[in-house]
This record gives structure tokens, sequence and C-alpha cells, in this order.
């Protein structure tokens, strides 16, 4: 009966292209609608039925970790429709569920809304991009657009490292090698050095979560590949900033020398609901031109912001100003927008000052040092 209700509900999940189904005890499934959590309109589920649900989609080995540590994270295909990525836990002495929808096609840059510039910035033959967000804002489907963009485009050696590996790639001019932290090499960073021996192109990092794995990335930068690595961060400036902190003060100098070098630029994304419903991405994207070089290696990281905004012609963008646009076209709500803001109370102010018609164009193009730079 378990294995009759998981697929009716995946049915349901990729037919509606739902992001999330949440299975818990004490109410029926839930799934997240364009952001927002909806009850589904059957039985409310014991403790019996989220077990039976979890063992029909569970490996052996998944569960034997849930059971040894209390949790466990695993990727499934449902057929050739969709594949989802898990993540089982306990709460409360119970088993729930989370899964979430990992589309089987990849969107391209124009249906996400990326900015163009990106197109040229990974096609360098070093250097590192990162994609930074909250959990749920996209990182992975960016990700796997632009991969799959250099996957139709040139003839590279990719390798990823994905925990677990979301979506798929087929080898068309690429080659590519996707590896599964847990299943087919022990953590990040043994990945990594393994890598570097395997003649890649381009790297993928599934998460840069520990200075062992941050070193290893900026390293694989610097000898000649590109990598792209993703942090759970909002904004660039955030993004240098806790890469930098997360090494022992002694070595921060030599971090910011080094990442000054390396890193080509930064993506940051957030989610939000689209009117009248879906989804829509607004992006910052901060691209490191020799000026910005120069702040990241003398620590000068509070005026990356204002670089960004006077960086418009390399395709700069900052985050408000995206989530500003959003709201002026009218595609989201002034709540939506303010509350995904780095700066909530700035971007009030100026949707306030629009509203009233005031908007002038606040922005004086900066004369820099970067002309030749794109």
């Amino acid at each position: 009966m378990a294995t009759l209700q998981i697929d009716k509900l995946l049915e349901m999940v990729v037919r509606e292209k739902v992001s999330d189904l949440h299975i818990t005890t004490k109410q029926p499934p839930v799934v997240r609608v364009s952001g927002r959590m909806v009850r589904l309109d059957t039985k409310v589920l014991e403790p019996e039925d989220t077990v039976a649900l979890m063992k029909s989609i569970t490996p052996e080995r998944n569960q034997q970790q849930l059971q040894e540590v209390g949790g466990t994270d695993f990727g499934f295909a449902f057929g050739d429709k969709a594949r989802f990525r898990v993540s089982v836990f306990k709460q409360r002495g119970h088993v729930a569920m989370v899964l979430r929808r990992i589309p089987n096609e990849f969107m391209t840059f124009e249906q996400l809304g990326l900015p163009p510039v990106i197109r040229k910035l990974i096609l360098r033959p070093r250097g590192l991009f990162l994609v930074t967000g909250p959990t749920g804002s996209g990182k992975s489907t960016s990700l796997a657009s632009m991969i799959n963009y250099l996957n139709e485009t040139v003839d590279h050696h990719i390798i990823t490292m994905e925990d677990p590996i979301e979506y798929y790639h087929q080898h068309k001019k690429c080659t590519i090698n996707q590896r599964e932290i847990g299943v087919d090499c022990p953590s990040f960073p043994a990945a990594l050095r393994g890598a570097l021996r395997q003649d890649p192109d381009v790297i993928l990092v599934g998460e840069m979560r520990d200075l062992e794995t941050i070193e290893a990335a900026i390293t694989a930068a610097e000898t000649g590949h590109i990598v792209f690595g993703t942090l759970h961060t909002t904004g660039a400036q955030g993004t240098v900033d806790r890469i930098v902190d997360v090494f022992p003060t002694t070595q921060q100098e030599q971090i910011r020398t080094q990442l000054s070098v390396s890193i080509i630029g930064v993506l940051s994304q957030a989610l939000l609901p689209k009117k009248p419903k879906g989804l829509v991405a607004a992006y910052e994207l901060l691209v490191v031109t020799p000026a910005i070089a120069n702040l990241i290696r003398e620590g000068k990281t509070f005026r990356i912001n204002s670089a960004i905004q006077t960086g418009r012609k390399y395709g700069m963008q900052l985050l408000d100003d995206a989530l500003f646009n959003l709201w002026q076209k009218g595609l989201c709500e002034e709540q939506d927008v303010i509350v995904r803001a780095n700066n909530p109370d700035e971007l009030e102010k100026k949707i306030k000052a629009a509203k009233r018609g005031m908007m002038g164009d606040d922005y004086e193009e900066d004369e820099d040092e970067d002309e030749e730079f794109l």
C-alpha cells in the first residue's frame, strides 16, 4: 500500500510542478507550491504510515544510517519523470521526510533570467565561480544550467562532487564524471584532491562547507581549472568575508591574496513567489575586476557593494536592485521583495519613493581602472 501511495504522491508532485513534498506524523502530506505550504486533502499520517512511506523509497544503507544517527540524505529517480533529493530524519521519535523535486530538463540562462555575462565568465580557462544563497534559492538549478551550457559549447572534462547527485548530465561535447559523496568517495576534500589527478577542465564542488574544502577549491582554481562552488551566504560581500573568516587569523592575509587572484565571480540568488503563481529568481552578480581584486586583497570588502553599483557596464548588479526591478515590473509583491533584501530598510524607502513618483536615476557612473576589463 505504501509504494502505491508514494507513487501517487510523486505523480502529483511531478504533474503540479511542486517543489517539495513534506511527510510527517499527525498531519496529511504537505506540498510547497510557489513558495507556499499547502496541505493535501488526504488522511492524517500516523507513525506507521510515515515508516512505510520511508521504507518504500529509502535504500538499505540509508535506513541503517537513519537508525544510527537519526537522519540521512539520498537522491533517487522516479522513473524518467523526475529525480528527487530526499532528506529522512527523526522528530519526536518518529520518521519524517522532505522530498525536493529536481526537474529532468535543464533550463536555459534566458529561462532562469541569469545575467548574460556569466557565459563569458564560465568560459575562462581558470578561476573560482561561486553560486550562493539560502537553501532552496535555486543554486543547484543555476549550476546545472551552467554545466549544461559548457557541455553543449566546449569539449571539456567536467568532474562534479555532489552530496547527493541532483541533476544527471549526459556526455554531449564534454565528458562528465559525477561523484557522489559517501557512495563514490568519502568526502569533498578527498574528492577534490583526487580530481586534480584526473585531468579536469572544470570541477564542481557541491558544497564548500569547511576550511579543507575551501582551501582545496582555491588551489584548484589557481592551478588552471574552472571551479564552481556553492555557499549558503547572501550577497557577494558576505561571501568573500565568510571564506576568509573560515581560516585562522594567521592565514587570513594569505587567503585574501589567493582569493583575489583566483576568484572570478560571485552569483548570489534569492527565489521568491511570482504573481499570480510560480517562482522567480533575483540575482546579485559580482564580476571580479582588477579594482575589486584589490579590495579583496586589502581586506576592504565593505566597499564591494558600491563597486558592484558602479560596475554595471560589466553586467554587475546588486540583489536589492534586482528585487526592486521585480517589484517595479509587477512580478512580485512588495512584502516578498523586502524580506529577501540585504538592506530591507533602504529597499522599502526606495519603493515608497517610487510610489510617490520621485525616482530619478540615483547612480552616477564612476570612472574606474577597469575600462578594458571584459
